[in-house]
């Protein structure tokens, strides 16, 4: 038998295509997409050239079609949502804490073909540390949030956010907008969102940013003017055309999250006198997200914390998902910010 998958050539050509439903083996499990979202490394095209065409999709949510040999914790009708990138938890990395640089997570597992299918193998070291029950009362779309709110959740801790900061979050697409809609889950104080598009600004607010402005020459002296004068005490990076200004916003003492992937070649613009000797700046960063935090989202997600649901602009079908590929790249033109993949639409 034969299921539709987005093979994916580039941004601008993603096409339906056939191909056999996966069998599994012991240990594995099969299953029906029901969301599946864009992520913004879905259109990547450096990060990706290599490599096409493939199967892209990592953040998904389902029902266990066949559970192989073995599996215990699942069985056929479950609803599921699954983390594609799983750690060994035996090596260096991961007894150090540091799980997402570990080379099993890096290169060693993912979902086959990808989560923008009717339907994907799971492996079986992603069944056993990486695929949780969907609550009740929560739907298989907010689910499908789970593996990016993990991200984001790895990336504030990593960055030691406190209650009480003040945060400026440097770009309000998706990941800017979980991240302002999880520091005001974490009792963060001040939250600024700034950016060029007008309309994720908008969005901004709704997700819990106290002020969300232009990120232009008058950032500086909003946030001043917002923050009895200081400047931010977290800055979180989540578009890099934005690191020369988060520099400049960052408060002594404070930090700066580098979340966002960055362009190919991408320098940092600061020299070493103003931003740590009399400065003290903290400068960390964070790639995806481990297990417990994906535990950690879902269960955000149940209690309704982060109103990921406000994010969503467009839903569409297999035959539709083409164009979602052109918004989220081209978001300006689309009015764009998640876009959810729904591969069973139309059957």
């Amino acid at each position: 038998m034969t299921m539709r998958v987005l093979m994916y050539y580039s941004n601008l050509d993603v096409r339906v295509q056939q191909m056999p439903i996966p069998e599994i083996g012991p240990g594995e499990i099969l299953m029906k997409v029901v969301a599946s979202g864009i992520c913004g490394s879905d259109v990547m095209e450096w990060y990706r050239r290599d490599k096409v065409p493939l199967v892209l999709g990592h953040e998904v949510s389902g029902e266990v079609i066949e559970a192989g040999e073995g599996v215990e914790r699942f069985k056929p009708g479950d609803r599921i949502c699954a983390t594609h990138h799983v750690p060994c938890n035996t090596c260096h990395y991961c007894l150090s804490g540091h799980h997402t640089v570990c080379d099993t997570l890096l290169r060693g597992t993912s979902f086959y073909p990808g989560g923008f299918a009717e339907f994907i193998r799971i492996p079986a070291i992603n069944v056993d540390r990486g695929v949780f029950h969907i609550p009740e009362g929560l739907s298989f779309e907010k689910a499908s949030f789970m593996e990016p709110l993990a991200c984001v959740l790895r990336g504030q801790r990593n960055a030691r956010l406190r209650p009480g900061q003040t945060v400026l979050v440097l770009g309000s697409g998706i990941s800017g907008l979980l991240h302002v809609g999880l520091a005001r889950a974490l009792g963060a104080g001040v939250i600024i969102a700034a950016d060029t598009i007008h309309f994720r600004l908008k969005m901004a607010g709704e997700m819990g940013a106290d002020l969300a402005v232009e990120a232009d020459g008058n950032l500086i002296p909003s946030i001043r003017a917002a923050n009895a004068g200081r400047l931010a005490d977290l800055v979180i990076i989540c578009f890099d055309g934005f690191i020369p200004l988060a520099f400049d916003a960052v408060e002594r003492g404070g930090t700066l999250l580098f979340f966002a992937g960055a362009a190919e070649g991408a320098m940092i613009p600061a020299t070493i006198n103003d931003i740590f000797w009399r400065k003290e700046t903290t400068l960390t960063s964070s790639y995806a997200g481990g297990p417990h935090d994906c535990k950690t989202a879902l269960d955000l997600l149940r209690a309704g914390t982060v109103p990921v649901e406000k994010t969503i602009t467009h839903r569409l079908g297999m035959e539709e998902a083409a164009y979602g590929f052109r918004a989220v790249a081209s978001p300006v033109e689309h009015q764009c910010v998640k876009v959810i993949v729904e591969p069973q639409k139309g059957n």
